[in-house]
């Protein structure tokens, strides 16, 4: 049996998986990103959960063929630097080198929604398909592609950064300095933020979000307008539907340019099930252009879930 590690470096939290040829995770540790903080930090972090998940698997260093690293953000897989990282606010980070010099692995490293395309395509909802886009709910919008079985980056490694498409002109302000991208809108941190300001436009007194909160909106997540909703809160109800419009206008721009067989969404959000995908169908099915076509994009939650980005990191 062979082995390979897969790291999801994330917004919020630094995962590493052990994975086997049959695309499982044998073990695994984690560690939260806890940025701001340099970029030889963040690479220490990642050695030392490395070699946690892999002396939790039983095994050696040795054992390990490769590491896989899948990055928010702009990657070069060629040269290994991430050349940027607009969530971590990292630019031309060699990151192949350090973590080289850290852990003595061969290291390659793919954007972190490309690497989750992959995962899905190898091992979850787009397996067996031919063409698939996975779009991961989390601190950002990303957005990964598989066309003809390889994943899609473009001339210069940067396709895909589908959360950086414009979906309101001179709307919010995106962390890449554009206004109005799908980002500042359908990410788990847009909803976290929508929530907020509902809860701010309530009395206290009245306000059923913040007492699930425990009376402090710090606590608000993204589970907190779906649990609003879904006991009959009317500013929850809210909240998820002009959520799901802004998501839904995205997706319907996306597989109008691409037409998938499959498109699949990770992340935190897409737990909601149902709850979240049968609003977010009905829209694409009223709007998009291949409405009257008998084959149609299959609109489905990431079956791997968080493990998506693992094991298409360590599957590079």
């Amino acid at each position: 049996m062979n082995y390979r590690v897969g790291i999801d470096l994330g917004g919020t939290n630094i995962v590493a998986g052990v994975v086997n040829d049959k695309y499982e995770i044998v073990a695994r540790a984690e560690c939260k990103t806890a940025i701001p903080r340099p970029e030889s930090d963040v690479c220490d972090s990642m050695a030392t959960i490395v070699k946690e998940a892999v002396k939790k698997a039983k095994l050696k260093m040795d054992d390990i063929d490769y590491i896989g690293i899948g990055v928010p953000g702009a990657v070069n897989p060629d040269t290994g630097i991430v050349e940027t990282c607009p969530n971590l606010l990292f630019k031309n980070w060699d990151i192949r080198k350090m973590m080289n010099d850290r852990l003595g692995k061969y290291i390659k490293i793919e954007n972190d929604a490309n690497a989750a395309a992959l995962g899905e395509f190898l091992a979850g909802s787009a397996k067996g398909c031919r063409n698939a886009v996975a779009i991961t709910l989390g601190t950002g919008v990303g957005g990964g592609i598989v066309i003809d079985g390889k994943i899609y980056s473009g001339s210069n490694y940067a396709g895909a950064e589908l959360g950086h498409m414009v979906i309101v002109k001179d709307g919010k302000e995106c962390g890449c300095g554009r206004k109005g991208c799908w980002e500042a809108y359908a990410s788990a941190t847009a909803l976290i933020n929508m929530t907020k300001d509902a809860i701010r436009n309530e009395k206290p007194e009245f306000s059923y979000m913040l007492n699930l909160c425990e009376g402090d909106i710090n606590n608000v997540n993204g589970k907190t307008p779906f649990d609003a909703m879904m006991a009959g809160d009317p500013t929850g109800q809210a909240v998820v539907d002009e959520y799901i419009s802004y998501l839904a206008c995205g997706i319907v721009n996306v597989i109008n340019i691409f037409q998938p067989d499959v498109l699949c969404i990770g992340g935190g959000v897409s737990k909601q099930g149902d709850n979240l995908l049968n609003p977010v169908r009905a829209i694409v099915e009223a709007e998009r252009i291949t409405k009257h076509n008998d084959k149609q994009t299959y609109i489905c939650a990431a079956t791997l879930g968080n493990d998506a980005g693992i094991i298409g990191a360590a599957m590079l």
